[in-house]
């Protein structure tokens, strides 16, 4: 039967799942953001921008594999098909330290909202079938580039077999959605990733965390926290420290479920669970 109010397992307060982006760009491309504060004229070759956003491929997955691995904390590293391409040997041991890989477009500037039906169909097919031939295992779920999905994203991802889609602003717990014969796993995204410290303190992006943490935690059984970084960006040491931080303080409490995106919706898939809204969930007795 299908549940709406529920509990997490083993009475956990909060669900806590940790994304890491993985992502590159076009050749002559890079990231809409950069550390350079002084702009070039229109038309020049930015290479600084460009090397930028390269480090995550080359250098950040790696610290974060690395803090990930020494607080014990199981994660999600949404990647780019091209990105697994161009690091094999990171890819392998994204999967080796039992973290998950999902499927977030063949590139980063492959934007979905820009593409035909076909086209996007066969992008999602394609970045699927990389996935699967660089570290053997086919990614259960599917992330969209800048979140610019399209109307039809959600039924490619369910016809292609995905367990769970995460394009969704729009709510705060996970539930199952009926797309048309099959069920996908709805999973909210964050809305405040690493890049929103990009020139500001970055124990800003810390104490987001913590204080959203500590809120949830205090005040909303059965809740749920995404906390998102890019590896060309918070692998870096100055936000990777803060990375740190923020899973250290996490794991001091009890009755934190620390999960990946797949076996979070694994689960919610096996209880089908549906959406419990936060009229529901807050003013049980107005419903």
């Amino acid at each position: 039967m299908a549940q709406r109010g529920f509990e997490w397992p083993n009475q956990a307060r909060i669900a806590v799942v940790v994304t890491c982006l993985l992502e590159n760009w076009s050749d002559g491309k890079g990231p809409p953001f950069s550390v350079q504060t002084t702009a070039l004229k229109p038309g020049t070759h930015d290479r600084a921008a460009m090397t930028w956003g390269t480090y995550g491929v080359r250098a950040g997955v790696w610290r974060l594999l690395k803090i990930l691995d020494e607080n014990q904390v199981p994660a999600t590293f949404a990647a780019n098909a091209h990105s697994l391409e161009l690091n094999p040997a990171a890819a392998k041991q994204i999967i080796a330290s039992g973290h998950e890989i999902s499927a977030h477009s063949y590139l980063q500037d492959s934007i979905l909202a820009y593409l035909t039906p076909e086209e996007e169909r066969a992008l999602i097919r394609k970045t699927k079938d990389i996935a699967h031939a660089v570290t053997g295992e086919t990614p259960k779920g599917w992330l969209s580039p800048v979140l610019a999905s399209t109307n039809h994203t959600e039924t490619f991802v369910a016809e292609e077999g995905f367990l769970w889609y995460g394009d969704y602003n729009h709510i705060d717990l996970p539930f199952c959605v009926e797309v048309g014969s099959r069920k996908l796993v709805a999973l909210p995204h964050s809305d405040f990733a690493d890049h929103r410290v990009l020139r500001a303190n970055p124990r800003d992006w810390y104490d987001v965390y913590k204080d959203t943490f500590d809120y949830l935690y205090a005040n909303e059984p059965t809740s749920y926290l995404n906390i998102t970084v890019h590896c060309h960006f918070g692998g870096r040491p100055l936000i990777a420290a803060q990375v740190d931080r923020i899973l250290k303080y996490i794991r001091g409490f009890p009755k934190v479920w620390i999960v990946r995106h797949d076996d979070l919706a694994q689960w919610v898939l096996d209880n089908d669970i549906r959406e419990w809204t936060n009229g529901d969930r807050f003013y049980p007795q107005a419903s």
